[in-house]
Formats: C-alpha cells, structure tokens, sequence
C-alpha cells in the first residue's frame, strides 16, 4: 500500500507526519527525516495518534494566545502531553497570566492546565543560555540511558527550575529521572508533572 494512502486513511497520523519533525526541532527532522521522526514517535508511551493529538492541542493553543495577545507566545510556552498542559514562562503581569491560562482552558480536548507561569518583571536577568544548556545536558543524559524512555517526556529549564511533564513506565524510571535530572549543574528546583503508568 502507498504510505502517503495509508495515511490518509488515518488523519492524525498524516497531521503527525507532517507537523512533528517541526515540533521536535529542526535539527533532529534534518539529520534523520520525517519518515524516522514518526518512527521515534511510535515508542512514545501515547501511541501515534496520541501525540499527534497532543501536538494539535498546543498548536490550537497557541493560536488563541496570538488572537488574544500576540506577546503571550513570546514569553509562554506549552508543552501537551496527554491532554495535560504545562504553560511556563516568565511575563510581566497577572493579566498575562491569567489571559494564557484562560485560553488554555478554551481548548477543547485540554483536561488539566499545570499554571507555572510566572510574574517576573525584571524577566531580562534571566540567563536563557544557562537554561538552554541545562535542557540540553538532561536530554542527553535521557537519551542515552537504557533505562529512561527519553521519548516520554519533555524538558524546559527556566531561571535554572527544571520542569519535567510526561510518563514514566514506573517508579523506577521515574525516580531514576528526577535524580539525573538533579545531578545537572546549576538546577536550583525541580517541578515535577511526571505521571507513572498504571498510578490513580
């Protein structure tokens, strides 16, 4: 069968195919190509649909966040996994604020909003090139080892706080993240979103 058929009969694969090489970054849609990115994707605990889905809602949410305030998407990001939505980032007042999480919440399909937001007026002290080192190092340090799935979760560092969103296949995998993540140089705090599998 056509793989381009084969996709289409299953919208949200299609979606994936094309959107996610984008959403994990250029770098890694340039060394090994759309086709792999998906590949990477079906090791995730949500399955493809899952995270094409995921990727939808973020998307969605992003476009009312222009439509509200074309500042919000400079100073918020969102990470979605699982219909849970993590918003961090630093801005400038509560309105900001609550104007990002209230859109948030317009989404449908969104079912848990993780408000980390927060209101840091001086936001130009922050060393963004620290934080885009330490999100680097725990990535690496995810991927290459055998006993963390790196694919399950996602990782931003702001003002030297990490906050991790996503599964862990059990205690063990997820003990052993927080601790890697822990062992970085200069994270000052650790925000845990992390779901195990299997837990209430």
């Amino acid at each position: 069968m056509n793989p381009m058929t084969r996709f289409a009969r299953h919208p949200a694969r299609l979606f994936l195919a094309l959107l996610l090489p984008l959403a994990l970054g250029a770098c890694v849609g340039a060394a090994v190509g759309g086709a792999a990115t998906v590949g990477v994707a079906a090791y995730d605990e949500r399955g493809l649909d899952g995270v094409a889905s995921d990727l939808k809602l973020a998307f969605d949410v992003r476009t009312r966040w222009l439509e509200k305030d074309h500042i919000i998407p400079t100073k918020v990001s969102i990470e979605v996994h699982e219909g849970r939505a993590l918003l961090t980032g630093l801005v400038q007042d509560e309105k900001m604020r609550a104007d990002a999480v209230g859109e948030t919440w317009k989404v449908v399909g969104i079912k848990q909003v993780l408000n980390e937001i927060e209101i840091a007026p001086g936001a130009g002290a922050v060393d963004y090139g620290r934080d885009t080192w330490v999100t680097t190092q725990i990535k690496s340090k995810f991927a290459f080892d055998e006993k963390v799935m790196a694919v399950n979760f996602h990782v931003q560092t702001i003002n030297g706080v990490v906050y991790l969103l996503g599964i862990a296949r059990g205690a063990d995998e997820h003990r052993r993240a927080i601790d890697t993540v822990r062992s970085i140089g200069y994270v000052r705090r650790v925000v845990d979103h992390i779901r195990v599998k299997g837990a209430p």
